[in-house]
């Protein structure tokens, strides 16, 4: 792979996912608290997406990652189109099956399915147009389309609404044609770049790829994403079943500025999944070793970084915007989740590690185990308690720590592999002092803004501190790309 180019695609993954939180930052805090009830419906359309689109795709995203490397150049264009074809026959079936479950009198929200079905074939086709941008490493611009074109049209979709008089039916039309503009764009981009062979011939592909172990592979990846949903995103279903959907709004409020903690994970893992799989591949660990561990602790700096100023200075924050009183019973759930994405980015990329090995089936056993305590948690916190939200998060935290710690016991007893060195425990224990410190400093004298001064004393001696020990080298590395570039000019 080739190092620099990574770097450049991992930049650019980073800032257009930041751009997209900028602009759904902006949005959950000042346009979509005048209407949680609308927030909980949307949020609800996009889980029933998430539930449909991976039994579209049944797996043919994750095979292709996984068996492109091993095939010449008509095979990986013919591997491509068997993919597309794939996609359409599970569109049908799923079809027939939402057709089914409509007529279940007892389900909440039926009449929005329609939504969610088309966004699902969208979001098919996109995941598998992305898993080969991944492939040919020109994997921003889709990133860019993806992230950007739904951030900005929901927004528009709620002013619409609430200001220029459009019915909730347009504003979700609105919305849901959006993810077709986004597929085109994204498809029109990855044809200039890969040309599929449209065939129906496949033979000579299958001969290459014994036909058992394709599916064998693909329904293992399915099974991964359906309980990735479960396990993961299950709480947008089930909200609005036991409680309503103005509080799976006020949930997804607390999930979106969560989630703003995540972006430069997400960068990594996709940009660096070719890698692992060709490290596993040829069976030399030896790079994957330090970049596991590499990884883990530049994660964990940033999250750690960003989350501590979320506890310092959020509730403050909030306080003095319009919005306050809609976003203040939101904080439990931030500080939860924020908790949750941390753990998660610390622990490095443990299930691409898993996925692109021969233990690949481990990760839906761990996916599985999470799934299971996520929905049982959920459900006797959501039926048996009055916990409400801050209870479906505290069950999120629980379950995610499991489904961590669950995988990094198979890493180290498979590959004697963890993610965790000297310099990383100095890191973390650093970042806990500093976060004490700056929160029981007195500061009062600064009134309501003194989360300005408790948030900046956090991160510039933090990052200050980081960059004397060089704990974390790739830190060092930027600041001193950033100066070169300032001193330059």
């Amino acid at each position: 792979m080739d190092t620099k180019f990574s770097s450049k695609q991992a930049l650019w993954f980073t800032l257009i996912n930041y751009f997209g939180v900028l602009i759904g930052t902006v949005s959950t805090l000042f346009i979509y608290p005048y209407d949680k009830d609308l927030l909980g419906i949307i949020r609800f359309i996009d889980g029933f997406a998430q539930i449909l689109y991976p039994i579209m795709v049944l797996g043919a995203s994750t095979a292709l990652l996984n068996f492109q490397p091993k095939l010449n150049d008509l095979l990986q264009r013919k591997l491509f189109s068997y993919s597309m074809i794939s996609i359409v026959w599970m569109i049908f079936f799923c079809a027939i099956g939402v057709s089914v479950v409509y007529w279940f009198d007892w389900l909440e929200n039926k009449q929005y399915f329609i939504y969610g079905f088309f966004i699902a074939i969208c979001l098919a086709y996109v995941d598998l147009f992305k898993r080969q941008a991944t492939n040919l490493q020109k994997l921003s611009v889709p990133t860019f389309y993806e992230k950007i074109i739904p951030k900005i049209t929901l927004p528009l979709a709620f002013v619409l609404i609430l200001y220029y008089g459009f019915t909730e039916t347009q504003g979700l039309i609105f919305y849901t044609v959006s993810f077709a503009v986004m597929l085109i764009a994204i498809g029109f981009y990855l044809f200039k770049y890969f040309k599929p062979l449209y065939t129906l011939n496949y033979k000579d592909l299958f001969q290459e790829i014994p036909k058992k172990q394709y599916y064998q592979y693909s329904l293992y990846a399915f099974s991964a994403s359906l309980g990735s949903f479960f396990a993961f995103r299950i709480d947008s279903v089930m909200i609005p079943e036991f409680l309503s959907n103005t509080a799976n709004g006020d949930f997804n409020i607390g999930v979106n500025l969560a989630n703003a903690l995540m972006i430069p994970a997400a960068g990594v893992f996709a940009l660096y999944s070719p890698l692992i799989s060709e490290s596993l591949k040829k069976n030399d660990l030896s790079v994957l070793k330090i970049k596991y561990a590499d990884v883990a602790k530049n994660l964990f700096f940033i999250g750690i970084l960003l989350y501590g100023c979320v506890l310092l200075g959020m509730k403050d924050f909030f306080e003095i915007l319009p919005t306050s009183d809609k976003l203040l019973p939101v904080l439990p759930v931030l500080y939860i989740l924020g908790g949750n994405v941390v753990l998660n980015m610390a622990t490095s990329f443990n299930t691409e590690i898993i996925a692109y090995s021969k233990f690949y089936r481990f990760n839906l056993i761990a996916i599985l185990l999470l799934a299971i305590l996520n929905v049982g948690l959920n459900y006797y916190v959501l039926t048996q308690t009055n916990f409400g939200i801050i209870g479906v998060a505290w069950a999120s935290f629980f379950a995610m720590m499991v489904f961590n710690l669950t995988k990094l016991w198979f890493i180290y007893r498979k590959f004697n592999m963890l993610p965790i060195n000297t310099n990383y425990i100095k890191t973390i224990a650093s970042s806990l002092v500093l976060l004490t410190i700056a929160f029981v400093l007195p500061l009062s004298i600064f009134g309501m803004f003194d989360f300005i001064i408790r948030c900046s004393f956090f991160a510039g001696t933090f990052m200050l501190l980081i960059y004397k020990t060089g704990w974390v080298q790739e830190f060092n590395n930027n600041v001193k790309k950033v100066l070169k570039l300032v001193l330059r000019k």
